[in-house]
């Protein structure tokens, strides 16, 4: 591992070579989740239709199988799971006692493309993406019904799923910032050419839950993923073989390289110095100094 960085991005990463690979048995690993009260880490292993969960004993079991080619995992308010599913084209939740609840799997009457990625914003709402990555790669028999690639709320007071924004070319990974005012939101686009969208937009969230602006925070060497917001409102994003580090204002603090793509990351328990990065076949422990924004 090699970074290049700022002071500041010292401070955050004080030796880029703390990197181990926790488990590198999957085929290609996504969503990252940190659940404190049970010392574990679940993740999604999408082409094997699975996920798997890490404890730091060592021990990796498998959390559930099959998955539905699950993708972007987080937990909500009540620290439940929340889920994307490729092969469902759903959004769950599990409850307490293990059952699962579907939040979203349809809009204006037709299926979802394939939710990605999801983020819990602390008025309770559901945010997820909605390209269609999905219905190319592991769901190719069914045919696509949305004609947009949405970034979609929920709002699980009223059972309303509205579209938040439709102009992206692919959008994946989301997060928001420690004030809930900002959604930073991934355009991992798949089309080819100087205009392929390769960039991290940033939105101003109303207390509505209304977006407005939409401009371009930062361009990426890379195309960008998951990300995860620090308590100090910097942005962590998976950015091709690595995983940038962003201040507030879009400057770039640094970069820590991986020897592939990474695809998610998500932070431990506040003060453990944890960040969990899935990267390929493999899940990797980084040390940071950094804190989760914001924690069920």
């Amino acid at each position: 591992m090699v970074a290049s960085h700022s002071t500041t991005f010292a401070a955050l990463v004080p030796d880029p070579d703390d990197v181990r690979v926790l488990d590198d048995r999957s085929t290609f690993t996504e969503g990252p989740v940190w659940f404190a009260d049970h010392r574990t880490l679940v993740w999604s292993d999408i082409p094997n239709d699975r996920m798997l969960a890490w404890t730091p004993d060592g021990v990796v079991r498998v959390f559930r199988s099959p998955s539905g080619f699950a993708n972007g995992n987080t937990r909500d308010r009540q620290g439940r799971l929340v889920t994307c599913e490729h092969l469902t084209r759903r959004v769950t939740r599990t409850e307490l006692d293990g059952t699962l609840t579907v939040i979203a799997d349809s809009y204006e009457g037709r299926r979802l493309n394939s939710p990605n990625d999801v983020a819990v914003r602390a008025d309770g709402t559901i945010w997820f993406t909605d390209p269609d990555y999905g219905l190319r790669q592991n769901v190719r028999d069914q045919p696509r019904e949305q004609a947009h690639d949405h970034v979609f709320r929920f709002d699980p007071a009223t059972g309303v799923l509205a579209s938040a924004v439709d102009d992206f070319d692919k959008p994946n990974g989301l997060a928001f910032s420690p004030d809930q005012r900002t959604l930073y939101v991934a355009d991992s686009a798949v089309t080819e050419g100087p205009e392929r969208p390769s960039h991290i937009r940033a939105f101003r969230v109303a207390n509505d839950g209304t977006l407005s602006g939409g401009h371009v925070f930062a361009t990426t060497v890379g195309i960008p993923d998951g990300m995860r917001v620090d308590s100090a409102g910097n942005l962590w994003a998976s950015a091709g073989p690595g995983v940038n580090v962003y201040a507030p204002d879009g400057e770039l603090l640094g970069r820590v390289a991986f020897p592939v793509d990474v695809t998610n990351l998500a932070f431990g328990t506040p003060g453990s110095g944890q960040l969990f990065v899935t990267a390929g076949s493999s899940v990797h422990l980084l040390r940071v100094a950094a804190d989760p924004a914001l924690r069920p």
